[in-house]
């Protein structure tokens, strides 16, 4: 046996919580509608711009690309997304929601922000400065594998 103990390490504190929260709002999402987590992630995603290519979602929503083409042709066979072969860059697919998706996005959007208003008012007085330090965090966690790493 050593002295190291996992409820206490960071990384997997940090990881059964993203699973819990994600879980948590994947309930209203799941039940109702039917798509995944990976689905949700990319369709979030494509509410925020027009079109945007699977690489960019990959990197973006920290999917592997696979899992990413997989839930945008789920989603496509249901209506809530278009593909569009990049007129520059034949390699590139760029997906947009459909009407039916963006409808979608409507109907979950005020249910993701009650969501979030809910875990916000979980972590009490001290949330905006978690929030804060969870982003300083991602940052300096994204510098170092760019190896752009602060002095």
């Amino acid at each position: 046996m050593t002295d190291f103990n996992l409820d206490d390490f960071l990384p997997y504190q940090l990881s059964e919580l993203s699973r819990r929260v994600s879980a948590g709002f994947s309930r209203h999402y799941r039940d109702t509608y039917g798509i995944s987590v990976a689905e949700w992630r990319v369709m979030a995603h494509l509410s925020q711009q027009e079109a945007v290519s699977v690489r960019e979602i990959h990197r973006r929503v920290g999917m592997d690309k696979p899992k990413v083409s997989r839930a945008a042709t789920r989603l496509e066979a249901a209506g809530y997304v278009t593909k569009v072969v990049n007129p520059q860059d034949r390699r590139l697919v760029e997906l947009s929601l459909t009407r039916q998706g963006r409808d979608l996005i409507e109907t979950l959007a005020p249910i993701a922000s009650a969501y979030q208003a809910r875990l916000m008012t979980a972590l009490g007085d001290g949330a905006e400065e978690f929030v804060a330090t969870i982003g300083a965090l991602a940052g300096q966690l994204e510098a170092d594998e760019t190896g752009e790493r602060d002095a």
